[in-house]
């Protein structure tokens, strides 16, 4: 993969969030504030927890930091994979949002 196509892919990876957060928000599933400062995303719950989405470029990966730890994505040519085989990312940010918003979320 070239680094304009992981740029690609990244970007609707990181607009895509951005989509379900506002979803999420006009449903009045959950409260989450979603911030975006160029490569990065930061999502915080009403509770204050967070959930940081940010793309590491040299290595071609989306990285994940929540409140159950780090996760390192990588484009399989379909999905974006967790590098230790945990699953896939749109799930995987799921999971840990519906955890730290005390509700089941969907992204």
């Amino acid at each position: 993969m070239t680094d304009s196509e992981f740029l690609d892919l990244a970007e609707n990876l990181l607009r895509s969030v951005e989509a379900s957060c506002d979803r999420i928000n006009d449903q009045n599933l959950a409260d989450i504030d979603n911030q975006r400062v160029g490569a990065m995303v930061t999502l915080v719950f009403s509770n204050t927890s967070q959930i940081v989405i940010n793309l590491q470029k040299p290595l071609h990966e989306v990285w994940l930091a929540a409140k159950s730890g780090g996760y390192h994505f990588k484009f399989d040519g379909q999905k974006w994979r967790d590098s230790k085989g945990q699953g896939e990312f749109f799930a995987s940010l799921s999971r840990f949002a519906s955890e730290q918003a005390a509700c089941p979320l969907s992204f």
